[in-house]
């Protein structure tokens, strides 16, 4: 059993996984998500600032909601935030389409793949037509 201090009170918890905050801290940062994001379904257009101010939340908390893909919005909301890679304005995650898509080509080429894979690796292919023991519902 490991004990730590909560980051944002200072009190001793013990830890178990996740961020290093308390189960008290934890409880009322998602009791702020769920208040951001009923305002959000109430005022569509709002921009961060006010969301903040309404809310009482810090906006980094909200982009930070925003890169976990917690919280969405559509195309047209005035809500964005920068890809990491490129700095292009998205409206949800950490990376825009056109750099996930060089990450993902890039890992391709990396594992020297290349293009699409068309049929399951080898080892797969062998696993899937042993014979395996299954089990049967006996009801």
């Amino acid at each position: 059993m490991q004990v730590r201090n909560c980051k944002k009170c200072g009190c001793l918890y013990n830890y178990v996984t996740g961020p290093s905050i308390c189960p008290n801290c934890l409880q009322k940062i998602e009791d702020k998500f769920q208040t951001v994001k009923k305002y959000i379904q109430q005022h569509g257009r709002a921009d961060m600032e006010e969301i903040s101010r309404e809310c009482e939340v810090d906006t980094g908390q909200i982009q930070q909601w925003i890169r976990q893909e917690r919280l969405q919005f559509s195309d047209d909301s005035p809500i964005k935030v920068n890809c990491e890679m490129c700095g292009k304005m998205i409206s949800g995650g950490r990376f825009c389409h056109a750099c996930k898509d060089q990450m993902a080509r890039s890992l391709n080429q990396a594992m020297g793949l290349g293009g699409v894979m068309t049929e399951a690796p080898p080892d797969r292919k062998a696993r899937d037509n042993t014979n395996r023991m299954r089990f049967l519902d006996n009801r």
